[in-house]
């Protein structure tokens, strides 16, 4: 039997092309492409601008069951279909978004794809990449440092030191920085008050450089931000400090979609880095859009499973962008329906029928809620050599008896080859138009409303359940005016509850609201759920204690 490669290693031996070869592919010319070594580039703002009046290709979606220790492969499925469209003559472009440092030195270690569905260069993308995830970080810092130094000189907005919104962040998990007290040591250093840091990827700063359409739209959102509040409860706003401007600089380079390529030398926009679980999971607005106007199909993803990130493509981004997706696959594997269905991870090589049924109800749900959206689903059962042929029978009958069809797709193992039928699939049901898109809920609809239409709908809960203060602060921001924006539910993704150890499909459970965040130049209400962080942890033992330079000065342990 043949050894098999591990990811970083195929990574390594791939063959990439120039990357000017990779922009000609999707006609961007070399004068738009601004090369940050010889395999990525981004793509210049005034090329984006040029192809706005261009007709839009199909945009097609990859989600996924809740995750497992078991494994899902949804960013490997993502690449895997976009390789797929191009081998059957589609003229296809991945959009996936960026790798955050936390989890690469925390529990999952790095990633991008795997297998022969790949996106390189895969070290670069999961550590600085082009320093966009920096940037954000600076820029958001910058307005932590612009309050403090405000209200140090004497405080002219009447900034409440007991009512500042603004906390910092950082793209590592750092568990003792969640709640924290600044400005200690005396007159010089400030006014002492209690503070905090997110992980960058649950900043206000990602989310609008995400949802933002261009730099005047981007300058504009961060203008938008709330950062504090008076006495009288009247909100201080990023403008009112001066702050945009020169975010918008430190944004300037960060705006500009990533371009490099799969393993097949196929175009992907890697961009931007919202988590699924405390942000809004999808990658930037700016990337899908301009690969929506330079190809046939797109094929996005969305982070953790359909009940989180799709439900905020669907509610957030698409609404907020206009999208409108023409089908959506939903990744699951054999190994996931078992871990679902009861088995432990270490007899998931055991074959287990029961187990695979009784698992597939968490599958159902996921299509269910898809369908919900007006988007066809369809499902990618995303193939390991342990699998049996009955197995794989009873997914299929299970996702037949659902109204959709289960594809078995052998990317990870065969390339694009490995995926043609879904690939054909996916075409035809495109083509066929069935979509009829519609967001979940309408723009009207009262906040509180809104998060109990997802947990009643999407997450099959009873209800959603919020003490006095926090029914009041949703109230106050309607009376406000931003009563009209969609909410982004930070929640656990290992269950359809805040019990991340209740796996399967739930029903009947609460989803307790512990705390809102009014996100007004993102434009969405946050809604922290359970007990789900915005700042993670480290596990006893890291990645990063495997993550070293071996001897020829390559990165090992960091996939």
């Amino acid at each position: 039997m043949a050894e098999v490669k591990s990811d970083i290693e195929i990574a390594r031996a791939a063959r990439k092309k120039p990357i000017q070869e990779i922009g000609a592919k999707i006609g961007i010319p070399n004068e738009h492409l601004l090369p940050y070594g010889h395999d990525k580039a981004k793509v210049s703002a005034e090329f984006i601008k040029s192809v706005k009046d261009r007709k839009d290709g199909k945009l097609i979606l990859v989600t996924a069951i809740n995750p497992t220790p078991a494994g899902e492969g949804k960013t490997t499925t993502t690449v895997g279909l976009g390789d797929g469209l191009n081998r059957i003559g589609k003229k296809a472009i991945v959009c996936i978004r960026e790798a955050s440092l936390g989890p690469n030195f925390g529990v999952k270690g790095g990633a991008a794809g795997g297998g022969l569905a790949q996106v390189v260069p895969m070290e670069d993308m999961n550590l600085h990449f082009t320093g966009d995830f920096h940037a954000i970080t600076t820029a958001h810092n910058l307005l932590s440092a612009l309050i403090d130094n405000h209200i140090y000189w004497g405080n002219e907005l009447g900034i409440d030191t007991r009512r500042v919104a603004w906390r910092r962040v950082m793209d590592m998990n750092d568990r003792a920085l969640r709640e924290i007290i600044c400005s200690l040591g005396g007159v010089a250093n400030g006014y002492p008050r209690e503070a905090g840091f997110d992980i960058t990827v649950a900043s206000e700063v990602m989310a609008i450089l995400c949802l933002s359409t261009d730099l005047k739209d981007l300058e504009k959102r961060l203008g938008d931000i709330i950062v504090a509040y008076r006495r009288d409860k009247s909100p201080v706003y990023a403008r009112d400090l001066k702050a945009d401007g020169a975010m918008a600089v430190l944004l300037k380079d960060a705006m500009q979609p990533n371009l490099v390529q799969t393993l097949e030398n196929n175009p992907a926009f890697v961009h931007g880095g919202p988590f699924a679980n405390i942000a809004h999971g999808c990658n930037s607005v700016v990337a899908t859009t301009t690969a929506l106007k330079l190809a046939d199909y797109v094929v996005t993803e969305a982070g953790f499973g359909a009940d989180l990130g799709a439900e905020k493509f669907f509610d957030i981004k698409c609404r907020k962008a206009g999208l409108k997706p023409s089908a959506a696959v939903i990744v699951a594997t054999v190994r996931a329906m078992k871990m679902n269905g009861g088995v432990k991870k270490e007899d998931l090589g055991k074959e287990n029928i029961e187990a695979v049924k009784k698992g597939c109800l968490n599958l159902g749900r996921h299509i269910e809620n898809v369908k919900q959206f007006g988007v066809p689903a369809i499902v990618a059962i995303n193939h390991f050599t342990t699998d049996t042929e009955t197995e794989i029978q009873a997914m299929k009958d299970f996702v037949k008896a659902q109204g959709a069809e289960a594809i078995l797709c052998k990317h990870w193992a065969q390339g694009s080859a490995g995926i043609e039928d879904l690939a054909r699939k996916v075409v035809e049901i495109a083509e066929s138009g069935a979509s009829q898109f519609s967001p979940l809920y309408p723009d009207e609809m009262p906040l509180f409303e809104k998060v109990n239409t997802i947990v009643k709908r999407i997450y099959r809960g009873d209800e959603a359940i919020a003490d006095k203060s926090i029914r009041d602060q949703l109230h106050a921001w309607e009376q406000a005016g931003y009563g009209n924006l969609p909410v982004c539910m930070a929640k656990t993704q290992y269950s359809f509850s805040t019990d991340p150890n209740l796996r399967g499909a739930p029903t009947g459970h609460t989803v307790p609201v512990r705390e809102v965040r009014l996100s007004a130049g993102a434009g969405f209400v946050v809604i922290i759920c359970g007990e789900v962080m915005t700042m993670p942890g480290l596990p006893k033992a890291p990645s990063s204690e495997k993550i070293f330079l071996n001897e020829v000065g390559q990165i090992e342990g960091l996939f």
